[in-house]
């Protein structure tokens, strides 16, 4: 979600609410809720800062997941679903908080944020063990398959921090300028190879690509991709063939209209954009199967609008993508719950949650080949849900 549609912050924290050790053979994903605003048919008010927290939840039986850990801890609905990861042995989960909360004349109002948090997962129970400077508004961020580097894209200085990860000790290795701050880089995916990264420069409409290489990046702004309307969440297949980007469009918050995908073929040298795909309105989501072979969109489609505005629909929805090769095909969509941002795939890809941030709330589906299937359950979560991810990507 874009600054602009709505203000908010947050002030962290590190006691445990409740926690359990986490099985040896948990399949892990984490939830960042934001607990300041508060929507009543459109019109937003904001909370006093304190509430967010990041849930940690089980889903080794897909079918049931359960929180095992809620932690306090800063998150915003500001800016991609993709602010947190999970690295490779889910040993660690990286929060970024990209604003925070300040109180003026009586009033909450937002100002970047430069915090990372690490969370070890493997605590009993789960706890921040370090906070890690970044630059303004660290919003989307990816972790490489090996484990050893996390890139997160800075929106207000239009920067990428370049993180070395070293057991459980995070370190700022590098800064690479992609950007002017006014380009709004929002979002981060690393090829599966580990060599190269595109980024969404929302309000240029281009993709940057990083070229990485024994554990630096590096930024030819000659190799920048065109994007189709405000880029702002980016996807790579498992094989590395394609990358899938999200654009929102409407500056990035739900206007009424469709926005797309765009594909982008990884193989070719340089590498270009072979396609666009027409989705529902504000795709801030974006999921990626396991198995490469589903992608899915979650789209606010104006829930959160009043409903006399021409632009609300009674409830967000998904759109899911079959992919085949090369080939990115829509193949139907569904309903969720209101203002969904965020979502994951199970391990093994044979279930997909999707997060409802008014309804607090995660709708559950079943996937059978590209074919998704609601199973009518509505998983209560212990806040708002902002953003999500499942692990490792």
């Amino acid at each position: 979600m874009r600054p602009s549609q709505l203000a908010v912050g947050a002030i962290a924290g590190i006691a445990v609410i409740g926690g359990l050790a986490l099985p040896a053979s948990a399949q892990l994903m984490i939830i960042g809720n934001d607990q300041k605003p508060k929507f009543d048919n459109g019109v937003v008010t904001m909370q006093p800062p304190g509430k967010d927290s990041l849930s940690v939840v089980d889903i080794a039986k897909p079918a049931e997941p359960h929180i095992i850990a809620t932690i306090p801890l800063d998150n915003t609905i500001v800016g991609p679903p993709t602010n947190l990861a999970i690295t490779p042995k889910g040993d660690l989960a990286l929060v970024a908080n990209s604003l925070k909360a300040i109180e003026k004349d009586g009033k909450w109002q937002n100002e970047p944020d430069d915090r990372l948090f690490v969370v070890d997962l493997k605590a009993n129970p789960a706890a921040v063990i370090q906070t890690v400077n970044l630059g303004k508004q660290p919003s989307g961020m990816a972790i490489n398959a090996a484990g050893s580097m996390a890139l997160v894209a800075n929106r207000a200085d239009g920067t990428i921090s370049v993180l070395s990860i070293d057991g459980k000790t995070i370190k700022v290795t590098d800064t690479v300028t992609v950007g002017a701050p006014t380009d709004s880089v929002a979002a981060v995916a690393i090829t599966p190879d580990g060599k190269t990264a595109l980024v969404a420069k929302a309000a240029v409409d281009k993709v940057a690509v990083l070229t990485i290489d024994n554990g630096k990046a590096s930024y030819d702004k000659k190799n920048d991709l065109p994007a189709n309307n405000y880029p702002f969440n980016i996807q790579v297949t498992p094989n590395g063939q394609i990358a899938l980007i999200a654009n929102t469009g409407g500056g990035g918050g739900s206007d009424g209209h469709v926005d797309t995908v765009t594909v982008v073929d990884l193989t070719l040298k340089p590498i270009r954009i072979i396609d666009h795909i027409t989705v529902g309105d504000s795709p801030e989501g974006l999921l990626m199967s396991p198995k490469g072979d589903v992608a899915v969109t979650v789209e606010a489609r104006g829930a959160h609008r009043p409903k006399d505005d021409w632009t609300h629909h009674p409830t967000g929805a998904v759109t899911v993508l079959s992919i085949d090769g090369k080939k990115v095909t829509r193949v139907g969509e569904a309903p969720v719950g209101l203002l969904p941002e965020g979502g994951a795939f199970s391990a093994d890809g044979s279930y997909v949650y999707i997060g409802n941030f008014i309804d607090s709330d995660l709708s559950v589906f079943r996937v059978a080949g590209s074919q998704l299937s609601d199973t009518g359950q509505r998983f209560k979560l212990p806040g708002q849900p902002a953003s999500m991810r499942s692990g490792p990507q």
